[in-house]
């Protein structure tokens, strides 16, 4: 980025890009008939989010081509390509951006040309919108407006100083508290991450329409087809899912766990012969969106005659039967008195062997010690 940025922050990413500066003057800028321009129209890429999972957490971006359409279109092909996967964060500036997107970082061994890959690719789309916390746009090389590509930065805080010097082409709808966490990594004099904080995967979807909520419109048989995955810092944990005998129940855990409340929350009490317990906010590290704070609410119980056995999944609550919300628990034996006093709506069919140890650890009364994370709960389908 360039020097007309004014705050501090601002001038710590402009030195950021000291080495796409020096790579600027070693390679001659194509003609701009060379420049890509989508074959997507604006109609194709109306409705699209960006989800960009990453070794910290998940982080979904609304894409904007009515204001940056050969930007949309090129993040799209890049992501539809597999292009990002595997590639890293590998500029930050503490509570004030993300750099990430460089084909170079795929590779340990290229940490010093960090930075300087996948530019040179796309005109300045001058319809961008203001630099707002959470804002999504492309990174040039000093002095030269025409050479964005397949890097791209994220404000965690606002940047005003940046409006009308770079194309903004999308805006983070859910996980700016990931990217607050990713730019706490820390950093060499440089600024270059010196721990790699990945993009495991970038994929491109379609973004509900408004007012509709994730796992809200699916019958009990669709939702069937789905299992959760519980990736924690002892290993992965994967359920099966009893829509059919807890139809709203399931659709929570899932709209939830989908939407990243669940990332960066904990396993927070631990009974051996018992059970474990996890997804309570109050261990959360990362602060939630409004979005994801308005999906957070409490639930009428769906008690049914599941047997709380070994493996199986309920909801917590307090006294209030109606008072169950995120926090789930897996037992670790038998149980038969929770038998239709609390709603079970999974059941372990992968990982029991990560429970076992989470159930073995060390351990500061209830609670583990030290901290066993639950990193996120990736959906997927069977």
């Amino acid at each position: 980025m360039t020097h007309r940025m004014g705050t501090a922050v601002s001038l710590a990413v402009c030195a950021a890009l000291v080495a796409t500066a020096a790579f600027a003057q070693k390679k001659p800028a194509p003609p701009a008939a060379k420049l890509f321009t989508t074959p997507l129209t604006i109609d194709e890429m109306t409705g699209k989010q960006a989800v960009i999972e990453t070794t910290l957490g998940r982080i979904v971006i609304d894409l904007l081509p009515a204001q940056a359409p050969n930007h949309v279109g090129y993040f799209i092909k890049l992501a539809r390509e597999g292009a990002y996967d595997g590639t890293t964060f590998h500029r930050l500036v503490a509570r004030g951006i993300i750099q990430g997107g460089d084909p170079l970082s795929k590779d340990p061994e290229k940490a010093a040309q960090y930075g300087t890959g996948g530019l040179r690719v796309l005109a300045f789309e001058p319809g961008a919108g203001t630099h707002v916390a959470g804002a999504v746009s492309s990174v040039l090389l000093p002095g030269n407006k025409n050479s964005a590509g397949a890097q791209f930065f994220i404000c965690v805080v606002p940047q005003p100083a940046l409006d009308g010097q770079y194309t903004m082409f999308g805006k983070v709808v859910e996980g700016i508290g990931i990217a607050q966490l990713i730019s706490e990594t820390p950093v060499d004099q440089a600024g270059k991450a010196t721990t790699r904080v990945e993009m495991t995967s970038v994929t491109i979807r379609d973004a509900l329409p408004p007012g509709v909520e994730p796992f809200s419109t699916e019958p009990v048989e669709e939702l069937a087809g789905y299992r959760a995955t519980l990736e924690t810092s002892l290993g992965a944990i994967t359920l099966e899912l009893l829509p059919e005998k807890a139809p709203n129940t399931v659709r929570n855990f899932l709209r939830l766990a989908s939407t990243g409340v669940y990332d960066r929350t904990s396993f927070h009490r631990v009974v051996p012969a018992f059970m474990i317990q996890a997804g309570y906010l109050g261990t959360k590290q990362v602060p939630m969106d409004e979005s994801q704070k308005a999906l957070v609410r409490t639930l009428e119980p769906e008690f049914n005659d599941t047997p709380h056995e070994k493996g199986v999944v309920s909801m917590a609550r307090g006294q209030d039967r109606a008072s169950a919300s995120t926090s789930f628990f897996i037992m670790t034996t038998r149980v038969s008195s929770f038998d239709g006093l609390y709603t079970a709506f999974a059941r372990v069919v992968d990982g029991m062997s990560v429970v076992e140890a989470i159930e073995q650890a060390p351990r500061d009364g209830e609670a583990p010690a030290p901290r066993i994370d639950l990193l996120r709960v990736r959906v997927s389908k069977k």
